[in-house]
């Protein structure tokens, strides 16, 4: 006879089980008295707040659709604009040498400052639109993008350049047959690091200079002392950033055929 093949049990349903083990400890924590509803609301409550906030602006004078349309704007503002200029700029530093002398300067005085400590300055010139936030989360986001741009067209194997130059091939047909689709995977990896450091640019952003989004929906549930609030605010971000963490590997894994 033979032996049954044991079904495997899929990834998916291993993953909601961790989940709903989380949220039952969560729950179990506030309702046994650990921490009381002030410090940390249990996740029923969230759920429910999630919901209400769907329509209902209160306490913060927004939805909660409103607040992430704020946010998502001003995020896929900023990212795009780190990604279109950061993108060119670290593989110009990484394939040509002049470029290299000419923006690591500019680059490596920049990056040390932590997004918030823009904040003051980037306010005063722009004050706290939606400019503003662009601008801070396009210093954030740019960071990453330039490091794995460069760092990508860097490891392109030295033995791949050298058949392209004996097949006769011009610097730039090197650069763009070559070196850039070696480089994919690299980028791609900072493509997806840049657009988590624009959450977090944007969250900070919004705390200190805003009227609406997601980071003041937080800050207000802090002031009012409402975690259900901040929790939500959270969930969403979260919920968020992974939904376009995925889209990002989906579309690296069709662009990448090669350089991994």
């Amino acid at each position: 006879m033979k032996k049954a093949h044991k079904q495997r049990c899929p990834s998916w349903v291993k993953h909601l089980t961790g989940i709903l083990i989380f949220l039952l400890i969560w729950e179990l924590v506030v309702r046994v008295g650990i921490f009381s509803s002030q410090q940390l609301s249990p996740p029923s409550q969230v759920i429910e707040t999630f919901f209400t906030k769907l329509t209902d602006p209160r306490p913060d004078g927004a939805t909660l659709g409103e607040h992430f349309i704020a946010s998502f704007s001003v995020t896929l503002g900023g990212f795009l604009l780190a990604c279109l200029i950061g993108i060119p700029a670290g593989l110009a530093m990484g394939y040509y040498r002049p470029a290299y002398l000419l923006i690591n300067p500019i680059f490596e005085l920049v990056r040390p400052i932590p997004p918030i400590a823009w904040i003051p300055i980037i306010t005063l010139l722009l004050g706290i639109d939606a400019k503003a936030r662009i601008f801070i989360i396009f210093l954030s986001a740019i960071v990453p993008v330039v490091i794995n741009a460069y760092t990508g067209i860097q490891r392109t194997p030295q033995n791949y350049i050298h058949v392209g130059q004996s097949l006769g091939m011009s610097r730039w047909r090197i650069f763009t047959r070559i070196c850039i689709p070696y480089a994919l995977p690299t980028l791609f990896t900072g493509v997806r690091l840049s657009l988590s450091t624009a959450w977090a640019a944007l969250v900070a952003a919004e705390m200190m200079a805003s009227v609406r989004g997601l980071g003041y929906m937080i800050q207000m549930g802090r002031l009012l002392i409402k975690p259900d609030i901040i929790i939500t605010g959270m969930f969403t971000i979260g919920c968020t950033g992974a939904l376009l963490s995925v889209v990002l590997t989906m579309l690296a894994k069709r662009l990448t055929k090669w350089g991994s």
